[in-house]
Formats: structure tokens, sequence, C-alpha cells
């Protein structure tokens, strides 16, 4: 029985050892999918990035300082004639721009400043300036701005634009100009 054994250990052993020196087979890979149809994607466009609004020119007005509005100098001065403080006609076209600006502008409030050339007394000229100066306005409100937007001041001779003393500095001088006090 010993033979039986031993046969059989060595059968078992023969086979063990075939089974362990057979090649190893890799596993194969799954085959590839189908190329299924996909769904269509609709190409989406780039958009360009979203831009605000552009500001109206009422809220561009209300970005800016009162320094900056002054200094665009929207509102033109006039002159006047000597000793004169009627609206002379070549200042009507600059007066009837400047209520346009004020009706487009309806919150914006202004000084409207009276100046005069160097000759005459001070008080004299102060007087003069403040004629000027509501003459100018009372032709701004004839052109339908309202007169509580307006507001008058007289400088006489106090503030020259041009510090000669000769006729064209002086008709530099007789002027009324405008400065925006309130937006």
């Amino acid at each position: 029985m010993k033979k039986i054994i031993t046969l059989a250990v060595i059968c078992l052993l023969a086979v063990s050892f075939t089974i362990s020196c057979k090649p190893k087979t890799k596993p194969t890979p799954p085959p590839p999918p189908q190329a299924q149809e996909q769904p269509k994607v609709e190409q989406v466009k780039e958009e360009t990035p979203v831009q605000p609004p552009a500001l109206s020119e009422e809220e561009l007005f209300m970005k800016k300082t009162l320094d900056q509005v002054n200094q665009e100098r929207n509102l033109r001065m006039i002159r006047f004639d000597y000793d004169k403080y009627f609206v002379r006609d070549d200042a009507k076209p600059v007066l009837e721009a400047n209520a346009a600006w004020l009706k487009k502008f309806r919150t914006a409030k202004i000084l409207i400043e009276g100046h005069c050339d160097e000759r005459g007394t001070e008080e004299y000229n102060l007087a003069l300036g403040e004629k000027r100066a509501k003459s100018t306005m009372d032709y701004l409100v004839s052109l339908g701005v309202p007169a509580d937007r307006m507001k008058i001041i007289s400088y006489g001779k106090s503030q020259p634009l041009d510090m000669g003393s000769n006729e064209a500095a002086w008709a530099n001088n007789r002027r009324a100009q405008f400065l925006v006090i309130e937006k």
C-alpha cells in the first residue's frame, strides 16, 4: 500500500506541477464599446461679458463734482456794452443754449455773476453788475428756466478777466458768467 500512496502523491505532484507551469493567459480586455450615437450638443456661442447699460447724460452729470461740471464750461458767458445792462442780440443765442442745458439738467442750480470794467466807482459798478446779472436771469426765465434755480451776485469791477486798461480789456470784463452751484 505504500506503493499506492507514493504513486498517488507523485501523480498529484505531477498534475499540480503541470497546472502551475501552464502559461498564464492575460485577461482579455473587454471589447471597446460600440460607437453609440451621442446626442448632439449645440455649440454654445461664447457670449461677450455683459456690460452694464451705458449711463444716461443725467446719470453722468450726477456723478460729476461741481468743479468738474464748472470746468466743462457748458454755460457760456455773455458780454455787455459800456454802461449798459440789457441783453445784446449777439448774447441771445448763447443764453438760448444755456437755457437748453438748464432744461436738460433740471436739478442744476446756477449763480449768475455780473461784472463790470474798471471805470466808474465801486458802488456804481456793483449796482451795474447786479443789473446785468438780473437782466440775464430775466431773459433765462423768459426762455422757461425757473427763477428758483438761479441766484445773482454782482462783483462790480473786483474780478476782471483781462487786467489791461484799454477798450479790448474793458469789453472782456463787461460780462455775466455762470457758475453751477448745485446739482
